[in-house]
């Protein structure tokens, strides 16, 4: 039986022993138009229908990078496609086709064209000063960010969670996108922007309510927004920071604060402990766009080094887990991803 390769327009034979989910998973995105749920590929480049998402596509925030061979993608979905339990684990470099600035990336992350460096943990909690500063920033970016769309990656991974393919999705990212696209079971390590609580008591409230309520108490004007960067963050003048009016927890009078770990904070033990273990029932791992810099997810190439579990790693420039692979793949996500999911001739 032939299927047809819709990137090269060519036949190919059905690849031998290949699994029943990857085949229908793979007939699914070939054929998307026959089935009820439409093939996530709609509204990207290569096809044109329709779907239940926009897909984002906006390469302006990823450093330059060669085109991997067909080899290395060969590679890399020989080593995924032979998984039962893949563990994956995602950070900011999947997000940056989807317009999102991330910290690290040469030439285009934060840290390579500003001194600005995100809020520490410590001084959100402690200095008034730095609290305000903050939620101007993201009282002004948060229009923006709350509105940015899951991009083909993200589709690709919620795809191979609905077959199958992937047992729990570890994300190091605060912008919800993998939910946008329809991941379920994941877990956002770092915590998510879209949530807000209390220092001091329980109270907690989304983050677009919280905005509603910022609206009543600040007037703003759109002139003030400077560049974007991460995490539901912009640049504001002082004045407009000076002039923003925080509101305190409604329950408590206590400090509101994003359900987010902040720089300087640490990973709740619960949730490190349920990610080890879902680690601990995976075969194989695997990490897409992310330098792996912070220790809260280099941990876990540690721990899965340590119970002999293999490691493949998908990311534009070096990491700190290269040495402990077992293979890389120096590519942008969306150059690669994609083709995981078409049979080889």
């Amino acid at each position: 039986q032939c299927q047809l390769n819709i990137f090269t327009g060519e036949h190919y034979k059905k690849i031998k022993n290949e699994t029943k989910t990857v085949q229908q998973m793979r007939l699914k995105i070939l054929w998307g138009l026959k089935w009820k749920q439409p093939s996530f590929f709609g509204c990207c480049h290569y096809y044109k229908r329709s779907i239940h998402h926009k897909i984002a596509r906006d390469d302006k925030f990823v450093p330059k990078c060669h085109q991997p061979s067909e080899d290395t993608i060969r590679t890399l979905s020989d080593f995924i496609n032979s998984s039962r339990r893949l563990f994956v684990l995602t950070g900011a470099g999947l997000s940056t086709e989807s317009g999102i600035r991330d910290y690290r990336s040469e030439g285009v992350g934060q840290y390579s064209i500003t001194t600005d460096r995100p809020t520490q943990h410590i001084d959100f909690v402690k200095s008034p000063n730095k609290r305000q500063r903050y939620w101007a920033r993201n009282f002004a970016g948060w229009p923006v960010f709350r509105n940015f769309q899951p991009n083909i990656n993200h589709m690709v991974i919620a795809e191979m969670e609905k077959y199958g393919n992937i047992h729990w999705l570890v994300t190091q990212n605060v912008d919800g996108l993998h939910q946008k696209a329809g991941s379920s079971k994941i877990t956002e390590l770092h915590g998510s922007t879209a949530r807000v609580g209390c220092l001091s008591c329980d109270f907690e409230i989304s983050r677009d309510n919280l905005q509603r309520i910022l609206l009543r108490h600040n007037v703003w004007d759109e002139a003030n927004i400077g560049r974007q960067s991460p995490d539901a963050d912009v640049v504001v003048p002082n004045h407009a920071v000076q002039n923003f009016k925080m509101v305190d927890c409604p329950s408590c009078g206590g400090v509101l604060k994003p359900k987010v770990v902040f720089f300087g904070d640490n990973v709740a033990a619960s949730v490190k402990d349920f990610i080890f273990q879902k680690l601990d029932e995976s075969d194989k791992m695997l990490v897409v766009g992310s330098s792996l810099q912070v220790y809260s997810s280099f941990r876990f190439i540690l721990g899965a080094k340590e119970r002999n579990i293999p490691i493949a790693i998908l990311n534009i420039g070096e990491t700190r887990g290269d040495k402990h692979c077992n293979l890389k793949v120096n590519a942008k996500a969306g150059d690669v991803l994609p083709r995981l999911l078409l049979p080889w001739k």
